[in-house]
């Protein structure tokens, strides 16, 4: 009988760990569409050629320590709001609506984080879509306690801030610099705003800042290279997502390589451009944040096409 040359052995052992790492990915990618809560949130606007993802935050109390739960505060708002960019060729881009921007649905004012109680998710997504001129592909929601398990699985996540902080609305002590925060800091370091003087601008920035965090410590290969830490993370993260009717386990990957892109040395990150930050329009809503139409029209423009530079953007 022929012997079989050693190249021969070489090709089928790669095969065979080839045929084995695909039955552990396509198993690992079936327990996560299993784990994942779907919700209809999509618009049939259409299609755009950058792809996109619309990242939520939601302030729902789901007795998370230090937010309560929904006896104590009812109904919910879309706390944080971003909208993540990766253009066929260019750099990726993360950019934060705050959630007091000034938007018109259905003929009434509203702040844009009331949109989604209001007057549905397809509501909220159209609103982006109109800000930005860009097809939402994919939402992603994220509760209160989905920050503080995903951080925690990670071990901790290193953040900055130059103000010492005791905001009891937020529950947030800190003392000024750099600390390698736990989940349930972090998550007072992601909501708080009132002692921050730039407001929700401010809670916008460090928002991004954690999820940067979260990015750079889970990409790390102290965790890529321990399984169990990987699974805790998986675990902690897709227990509390809600994500719109069509996404799955290809769609958050390509999601977090997005991330990672947008939040590093050639990504780009801020807010939208804004007329007026203290904006009181007269259908007696409140302060709000008055967005400037034009620029935004222009930067969004740009990120889709993969044409703006690295940096940070947005402002006055």
């Amino acid at each position: 009988m022929r012997r079989p040359s050693a190249k021969r052995i070489a090709l089928l052992v790669v095969g065979a760990l080839l045929a084995l790492v695909l039955v552990l990915v396509f198993g690992t990618l079936g327990w996560v569409n299993g784990q994942l809560n779907h919700r209809s949130m999509l618009t049939d606007m259409r299609n755009t050629p950058a792809s996109t993802w619309l990242i939520l935050g939601s302030d729902e109390r789901d007795g998370t320590a230090g937010t309560g739960s929904s006896k104590d505060v009812s109904g919910s708002r879309t706390d944080s709001i971003l909208v993540l960019t990766k253009p066929r060729s260019g750099n990726s881009s993360l950019i934060s609506i705050p959630r007091d921007s000034l938007v018109n649905v259905n003929n009434q004012d509203m702040k844009i984080n009331a949109v989604s109680t209001l007057a549905g998710y397809p509501s909220l997504v159209s609103e982006v879509e109109s800000i930005t001129g860009m097809k939402i592909d994919h939402v992603v929601q994220i509760g209160f306690g989905g920050v503080e398990k995903v951080v925690d699985a990670v071990g901790g996540v290193e953040l900055c801030y130059d103000s010492t902080v005791n905001d009891a609305r937020s529950g947030l002590n800190w003392k000024a610099g750099c600390h390698t925060a736990d989940g349930a800091t972090a998550l007072a370091f992601s909501r708080m705003r009132y002692s921050d003087p730039t407001g929700d601008i401010g809670r916008a920035k460090r928002q991004r800042e954690v999820i940067a965090a979260v990015a750079k410590k889970a990409s790390s290969p102290s965790v890529l290279a321990n399984p169990v830490k990987v699974r805790k993370l998986a675990k902690a993260g897709l227990s509390s997502l809600t994500v719109d009717e069509k996404t799955n386990a290809f769609s958050l990957a390509a999601m977090a390589l997005a991330f990672k892109s947008a939040t590093g040395s050639n990504g780009i990150t801020g807010t939208l451009y804004y007329q007026n930050p203290n904006y009181y329009p007269s259908s007696g809503i409140g302060s709000t944040i008055l967005l400037d139409g034009t620029r935004n029209t222009q930067l969004f423009d740009q990120l889709e096409a993969g044409t703006h530079d690295p940096g940070t953007v947005g402002g006055m």
